[in-house]
């Protein structure tokens, strides 16, 4: 007799296991946090059920925010610094999206302003944004 592990498929993954980012939910994070700081108050269930994106590699994201303008990075910078402190097991500590998109604005040649590193340092409490552990 022989005892095998079972893997459940993933539905939302791609070929190697990973999980995609979908641009089209992307797009509904920036909508989400325009204006609004309140986050669970503007997602749909299977946005707020995303929680896994907070633990995508670093190389991911920064592929994932190639074709976004830099307004729109910083709006997802702000999604991800609020939805870590409002929506329960969005935590991304050093894996956070936060630094890798941030770390995408220094590679353009527009990093974060004082405001924007005040902003988030206000927003959050990981230690780890927005440019990741030492």
């Amino acid at each position: 007799m022989s005892i095998g592990a079972w893997e459940p498929e993933s539905t939302t993954g791609n070929s190697d296991g990973q999980i995609a980012i979908d641009p089209a939910q992307l797009e509904r994070f920036i909508r989400a946090v325009q204006g609004n700081e309140r986050l669970s108050d503007s997602l749909a269930r299977e946005d707020l059920e995303a929680s896994a994106l907070m633990r995508l590699p670093a190389s991911q994201w920064l592929g994932a925010c190639e074709s976004l303008d830099n307004e729109q990075i910083w709006d997802l910078i702000r999604f991800f610094t609020l939805a870590e402190m409002q929506l329960p097991g969005w935590d991304g500590g050093a894996e956070s999206p936060v630094i890798p998109l941030a770390k995408s604005l220094r590679r353009r040649k527009a990093a974060l302003s004082r405001d924007q590193l005040l902003w988030i340092r206000e927003h959050s409490d990981n230690r780890y944004l927005p440019y990741g552990p030492l």
